[in-house]
């Protein structure tokens, strides 16, 4: 039996209105997917999470900014979110959903979303401890598809990482063991040159990926404020420079595609969403086919083909039509759609262009953001910055 947890208490208005203005939006776009954070506050203390760029890295008891059924009306009723298309991402922002005080507040989300009938991707991104019961729960879920990511790095230095990553390879091995309804990745991040590269980090990795269903790599937001907050409490910095993109330098890909290489290791992808769709055995629902020489190359040769068939390069009047439903697109331009990716001009910020993106199934690229060659929306620390300039990512 579940051990009953009390809910996570709701905040005051005044609390609420002392929140910073991010932190206070719970629905907010990230690449990934529609992202729901009524709760917030997390314990494991992990150095570079990006609770630091919301302001909110002092919250380590969670907190409810409102109930679950409020939190999930405003989701499904907002102006972004697409039944059946819009993959949806719950509580990835600010803390950890099975942290046991997040948990049943988790499972309300979930199960609130498919009484609905609803038939998006959901991806729960963890790495506390998943039981036995909770992935019976997740096997009696219908109608999202869900995705459990397990995040793993390896880091032994507790500075870095207080909560160790050996339970969320327990985690992992209990859910891909169980798993009916729902699928897993093993979601390896974040890797740091000296830190977690180690020829024994590889071989663990390429022996945790062939027990989830893919597995995913990536490297570290090295944000202005995790740079302070690591300069402020005399932590090694990994890297002289902050980026706007995740970092995963050259040589280190290298070595982690000869890794798998070598030791035949499980299914492996460089972005999330090609992940989550390979699992549910659908084509990407970011349209990553466009850009399919520098992405494609380690992917399964059924998932190319899933994708391929998938494929179409959208009209102009198609682009703007599907525009025209927000009203921060209206000042929207296009600048270029050829096979690859729509470029375009005029958006504030990058959710919108999520939003088209997602509908579309195609890549959709902001000019202010150019994107080198090989590079895939990485940044360009530890890379050759002399090849020429592609569409922005």
């Amino acid at each position: 039996m579940e051990e009953h947890v009390t809910p996570v208490p709701l905040l005051t208005a005044d609390q609420l209105a002392k929140l910073p203005a991010r932190a206070r939006d719970v629905v907010e776009y990230r690449k990934s997917g529609l992202s729901l954070n009524h709760i917030q506050g997390c314990p494991a203390d992990c150095s570079y999470c990006i609770r630091h760029t919301y302001g909110i890295w002092d919250m380590r008891e969670p907190r409810a900014l409102m109930s679950d059924a409020e939190a999930v009306e405003q989701l499904v009723n907002h102006r972004y979110f697409q039944p059946h298309v819009t993959p949806i991402q719950v509580f990835n922002r600010a803390t950890d959903p099975f942290v046991p005080k997040v948990k049943a507040h988790t499972f309300a989300v979930l199960e609130d979303l498919d009484r609905r009938g609803l038939g998006n991707h959901v991806l729960v991104i963890t790495r506390y401890r998943v039981t036995p019961e909770d992935c019976a729960r997740l096997n009696a879920l219908t109608s999202i598809k869900v995705t459990l990511l397990f995040t793993y790095s390896g880091i032994a230095d507790r500075r870095l990482e207080p909560f160790p990553s050996e339970v969320a390879e327990t985690s992992l091995r209990t859910a891909a063991a169980l798993a009916r309804s729902y699928r897993t990745v093993f979601y390896w991040r974040p890797l740091v040159p000296g830190i977690n590269d180690t020829s024994e980090h590889l071989a663990k990795a390429v022996e945790l990926s062939r027990i989830a269903h893919a597995t995913v790599f990536t490297g570290l937001f090295y944000r202005d404020e995790i740079a302070q907050y690591y300069r402020d409490n005399g932590l090694p910095e990994p890297y002289d420079e902050t980026a706007r993109r995740k970092i995963v330098p050259e040589a280190l890909e290298r070595r982690i595609l000869d890794a798998f290489a070598d030791s035949n290791g499980g299914p492996l992808f460089r972005k999330t969403s090609c992940a989550v769709s390979f699992v549910h055995e659908l084509p990407d629902y970011n349209g990553h086919y466009g850009i399919r020489s520098e992405l494609c190359d380690i992917c399964p040769l059924q998932q190319v083909k899933l994708c391929a068939q998938a494929h179409r390069v959208p009209a102009e009047d198609t682009l703007r039509s599907i525009a025209t439903r927000l009203p921060e697109a209206q000042e929207l331009r296009v600048i270029d759609i050829s096979e690859q990716a729509a470029i375009v001009a005029g958006l504030d910020d990058e959710q919108p262009r999520y939003y088209l993106q997602h509908a579309l199934g195609f890549q959709i690229h902001d000019q202010r953001h150019p994107h080198r060659s090989r590079r895939h929306g990485r940044a360009d620390i530890g890379w050759d910055t002399t090849d020429a300039t592609k569409a922005s990512t």
